[in-house]
């Protein structure tokens, strides 16, 4: 049932994604207020679904729900605790689920703070944030579903992969998405900004923390 809670979330995580893509731009192409605001609360709505999506594949791989293919393929009940938070992640579609959790929540930071952004411009930026979100969730719903069920789940997994049972190596996607996937932000702001015809130095200083936040973030792959 979990597993099934998750998948749902994804779904409309993806149907509101389509929404903060088309609404908000329409909005501020025409100057209809509600439609511009609609934004905001999409971004945070996007956020939450994807993040039940991602926090119900996790207690599957801890409680090694065997029915779920991917917990099989990347878990073991006699993995430590920290494998197999990490199993989440170390695979491909995993991964993804991740990515496009890191990416809602760079959407959601942008509607929640800076309340000193025009609100056109910041509609436009979480149209574009969202339009790049609706495409990983196509992907991931359509070609690497992550929730998949096996008709006659095993009493064990496989295993995660012997070269990612590594400390360093366990955090390190989280981190690196941080940094690669925060970025999207900073693109979506300058796409919103080339939309208004407006790339000016007010525009500099409302993107420069979203490209500082996401290139601060420490790459540990030297550390790995």
């Amino acid at each position: 049932m979990i597993a099934e809670i998750g998948h749902f979330a994804l779904i409309i995580a993806f149907a509101v994604s389509l929404f903060q893509t088309f609404v908000p731009l329409i909005g501020a192409h025409k100057g209809w207020t509600g439609w511009i605001e609609s934004a905001r609360p999409a971004a945070l709505m996007q956020f939450g679904l994807v993040l039940v999506s991602f926090v119900a594949l996790t207690i599957a791989f801890v409680t090694s729900d065997f029915s779920v293919k991917l917990v099989y393929e990347n878990s073991h009940t006699a993995k430590p605790m920290i494998y197999k938070i990490s199993g989440v992640w170390g695979n491909h579609e995993g991964s993804m689920l991740l990515w496009v959790l890191i990416l809602a929540l760079f959407g959601a930071a942008a509607a929640s703070f800076d309340p000193n952004l025009p609100p056109k411009l910041r509609a436009r930026a979480l149209a574009v944030q969202g339009a790049i979100g609706a495409a990983f969730y196509a992907f991931i719903l359509f070609t690497s579903n992550p929730f998949l069920r096996l008709v006659n789940p095993p009493f064990n997994g496989r295993d995660l992969n012997p070269l990612l049972q590594d400390p360093g190596l366990a955090f390190h996607p989280p981190f690196l998405y941080l940094g690669y996937v925060g970025l999207s932000m900073a693109f979506s702001f300058a796409l919103a900004a080339l939309i208004e015809g407006r790339v000016d130095a007010a525009w500099a200083r409302w993107v420069r923390p979203w490209t500082l936040s996401a290139s601060d973030v420490p790459d540990h792959r030297h550390r790995a």
